[in-house]
């Protein structure tokens, strides 16, 4: 919070700056051009981070666990951390296209891209009591492309060659995906293999993340730069909320492996027979698609069992269930570019 507040003061003392220095000049271009164009780029931080959704049958934590076969409970929790963050953290770049109404009115309409940091979104550690070797590792990765149209007002102080401004507006995603990338790497001991060996399973698994349509709010203050009849830089800085909440979910690439391998040195020995691998095309509809849903009952196509790593639900020919889950996009950022006087 310090961080905002930190924000805010200094782009405050910058408009002020830059109303004491343009009352200053009295000299005006002969006419004021009516429309302008605007190439903007910039970097938003998140403000209110949040928890993240679960991944799968996984939830948002930082999980260590610790694997001991003598005891009736063999798994310990070691360590626990709930992942928390944004998605409204990243880099931003847009076109607009603006009209001044008067000197001190405009309308503009932008459109953007967003592409935000990528986040850790599950952690799940299992290692051998004593030992210390790792039998279970999950880990998943999520990062927002996004393109949004935006439009807004903006109130001009009227100066021509330091001229500080306030836009306010709504922001509208006109497309965006939520990509999670999971890598699992897990030893087991299934009955029927050879002695002194395991069974390596590892798996890389994308998915895409659609959103419903929703609707967001923008408001931003700054100052413009006269350069030349025709050209203005400007700085400003944004706020930017965008709740956004999923609607389906698309498994776009897995492949898995199945290898039994040398338990001491994990060389392997030999492929799993009848599984050695597994790929996108082996998934059922139901491990493939989600359908979110705000709640689940007795009706929802949920798992039933699950055999390796294949999950088999109430109808694996149709789309699975979820809860939905929500996610913000916004932010706090600041944000530079050029306006072309048109």
């Amino acid at each position: 919070m310090k961080k905002v507040h930190l924000f805010s003061a200094t782009m405050l003392a910058l408009t002020l700056a830059g109303s004491v220095q343009a009352q200053e000049l009295t000299g005006r271009h002969p006419q004021q051009s009516k429309f302008y164009l605007k190439v903007t780029g910039g970097y938003f931080f998140s403000v209110f981070p949040g928890q993240f959704p679960n991944v799968g049958p996984f939830p948002p934590q930082d999980l260590h666990t610790e694997y001991n076969p003598t005891r009736p409970n063999p798994l310990d929790t070691i360590s626990r951390k709930v992942l928390t963050g944004s998605y409204g953290e990243g880099a931003r770049g847009g076109i607009a296209l603006g009209y001044n109404i008067n000197r001190y009115m405009a309308v503009e309409a932008s459109f953007n891209y967003y592409h935000s940091r990528k986040n850790l979104m599950t952690k799940n550690l299992t290692t051998l009591a004593g030992s210390g070797k790792q039998l279970t590792s999950v880990e998943s990765h999520g990062y927002v492309n996004a393109i949004d149209f935006a439009p807004s007002l903006v109130l001009n102080a009227g100066f021509e060659k330091v001229n500080p401004y306030v836009r306010v507006g709504f922001v509208i995603p006109l497309w965006g995906r939520l990509h999670i990338d999971t890598d699992v790497d897990q030893l087991t001991s299934p009955a029927g293999i050879p002695p002194g060996t395991m069974v390596q399973t590892i798996i890389h698994r994308k998915e895409e993340v659609k959103p419903n349509i929703t609707l967001g709010f923008q408001g931003a203050i700054g100052v413009n730069f006269y350069v030349s009849r025709r050209i203005d830089i400007f700085v400003e800085g944004e706020y930017r909320n965008v709740p956004v909440r999923s609607k389906e979910k698309e498994v776009t690439a897995f492949d898995q492996t199945n290898n039994i391998v040398n338990a001491s040195t994990g060389a392997v020995v030999a492929p799993v027979p009848g599984q050695p691998t597994r790929g996108l095309g082996d998934l059922s509809v139901a491990e493939r698609h989600t359908k979110y849903v705000t709640t689940l009952d007795k009706n929802s196509n949920m798992p039933i069992n699950q055999i390796g790593s294949k999950v088999y639900y109430r109808n694996d020919n149709e789309p699975s269930n979820d809860l939905k889950s929500y996610i913000n996009i916004g932010g706090l950022g600041a944000n530079a570019g050029i306006k072309i006087k048109l």
